[in-house]
């Protein structure tokens, strides 16, 4: 919770220590453990209301879909060129992939 008071978000760095703990392995265990279907549901829920993101893939898909979004509207087609940024993402190689 110190950690995502201080930063503004729970997406913890794996290597990260915190007071001496090692604060980004252990949250890496807990997601693990939710992938297995192992994680005590009240545990997720606290996890979850500190803003722990399961899967960075699926949050990361879904705000560069929402910038791809963007950029159509705005240019009238999705062909993002490849160096393309927006909003300091570079949807061009995103799309590229």
């Amino acid at each position: 919770v110190k950690f995502q008071q201080r930063e503004g978000h729970a997406n913890v760095p794996s290597r990260h220590k915190e007071e001496g703990v090692n604060l980004g392995k252990w949250l890496d265990g807990q997601r693990q453990q939710k992938r297995k279907g192992e994680l005590d549901i009240s545990l997720e829920e606290r996890l979850e209301e500190v803003g722990v993101i399961w899967s960075f893939f699926k949050e990361q898909w879904g705000d560069n879909y929402l910038l791809l979004v963007k950029f159509q509207q705005r240019e009238g087609h999705a062909n993002v060129p490849s160096g393309h940024r927006e909003e300091g993402v570079n949807l061009g190689k995103w799309l590229d992939g």
